[in-house]
């Protein structure tokens, strides 16, 4: 009996140290999916704990707040077992059995596999408990109705599916998981119709959020703003590129989720996003200021008021403080109001990887007449976004009028 008992203290001894570091390994696997997955982004608010809820996330329906996900009992997920916490995590479904609204993506997230959710649940576990409650989400009626989502998740809830993959690279395959289910893209990149669902036939076309537009991240359309591999890659890594800066949304996407991804998923995004084979990144040649409109020429002498200092008077940009004009993402949309927005709402500063900065740029929403707003967007995007359309006044008024309160715009 004395033997029996010695060897299963031998064995649990053994095997003790290859348990701690299966635990471990979940733990760090976990740490880095949630990354991959952004729930940091949602789940802290600005100056706050890592996870302890309170960002006010603003939808047509109302203002929904990130919940406290740490481990505290009492106002975070303490008490979710493995089980409870996948179904939050693919089903939408709070422990007490109460719907989530679908801020929540677990419209992509229903095509993670449990082992993933697991190691993310693992990770959460070890960060530090906030006993804090998050603001209560209170929306209007029949919003705050929890109830009438059983309906909706039943129509839209597993409405993300992945495309086949066959004869697809794993790289693409990779990049595909990355970008459409932990990633979550689609959420905002796809237009939603009156239900609040997002229009599966017009997937990652674009779509509206807070007055910004979320560009389309298909190929063809990538490609046709200049996005080859390399860059894209480095964007989603660096958070800047040739093409420009992130900012506005994707600002806190890069900073609590892509700058700390490896460079192979960071690849198997790019690739999935632009295709195997990619399309051929279009190249502009700069427009001489005689092949203009008046309009844009006219805006040539608002650029150099208002711009030319940070941005320099041929567009070129300057290092650590401002973006270059020249093969801009954001003059290159076709849609104006991204351009329209910056310009009026300005930029704060931006922290990027390393020691890089971009300095804070002012809004001018108070220092240009409409007229000078609209000669000054058709300067630039005739100039520098290969933009033939001429913009009139009427279309830059019906952009503001569209434009959303100032308390739910994004810094």
């Amino acid at each position: 009996m004395n033997r029996l008992l010695s060897r299963l203290a031998l064995a649990v001894g053994l095997a003790a140290p290859v348990l701690l570091a299966h635990a471990d390994d979940q733990v760090k696997r976990g740490e880095y999916l949630a990354r991959a997955a952004d729930c940091m982004a949602c789940h802290t608010a600005p100056g706050g704990a890592p996870y302890a809820g309170g960002l006010p996330i603003v939808s047509p329906f109302g203002t929904i707040y990130g919940t406290n996900i740490t481990p505290s009992k009492e106002h975070g997920i303490g008490l979710y077992n493995d089980d409870e916490f996948f179904a939050a995590l693919t089903e939408g479904k709070r422990r007490d059995g109460a719907n989530l609204y679908p801020a929540m993506p677990y419209t992509s997230y229903h095509l993670m596999p449990r082992e993933d959710s697991d190691a993310i649940h693992a990770y959460l576990k070890t960060v530090e408990p906030i006993e804090r409650a998050a603001p209560v989400t209170s929306l209007s009626f029949p919003f705050n109705v929890r109830l009438g989502l059983i309906g909706w998740n039943i129509l839209y809830g597993k409405d993300v599916k992945l495309a086949p993959t066959e004869g697809k690279s794993e790289e693409f395959k990779r990049g595909e998981y990355m970008v459409e289910v932990l990633g979550h893209c689609g959420e905002c990149h796809t237009p939603r119709g009156l239900p609040g669902a997002m229009q599966q036939d017009k997937r990652l076309t674009g779509g509206l959020l807070n007055g910004y537009l979320a560009p389309s991240l298909l190929a063809t359309d990538l490609a046709a703003r200049g996005w080859n591999h390399q860059d894209l890659s480095t964007f989603l890594k660096h958070g800047m590129s040739a093409q420009g800066t992130m900012f506005n949304e994707m600002f806190p996407v890069f900073h609590n989720s892509t700058q700390d991804l490896n460079d192979p998923d960071l690849a198997a995004m790019a690739t999935y996003l632009l295709g195997d084979p990619a399309p051929a990144a279009k190249v502009l040649t700069e427009v001489p200021l005689d092949k203009m409109s008046p309009s844009a020429q006219r805006g040539r002498q608002d650029y150099l008021n208002v711009c030319a200092g940070c941005h320099a008077p041929n567009g070129e940009g300057k290092p650590h403080i401002a973006v270059a004009m020249r093969g801009n993402t954001t003059l290159r949309l076709e849609d104006p109001r991204n351009l329209l927005r910056v310009i009026e709402d300005g930029i704060g500063e931006q922290k990027f990887a390393g020691f890089e900065r971009m300095q804070p740029m002012p809004g001018f929403a108070d220092k240009l007449n409409h007229e000078q707003l609209t000669d000054l967007l058709n300067y630039l995007r005739q100039g520098w976004g290969g933009q033939s359309a001429e913009l009139a006044v009427s279309d830059v008024q019906k952009l503001q009028a569209d434009a959303p309160p100032a308390e739910h715009k994004a810094h």
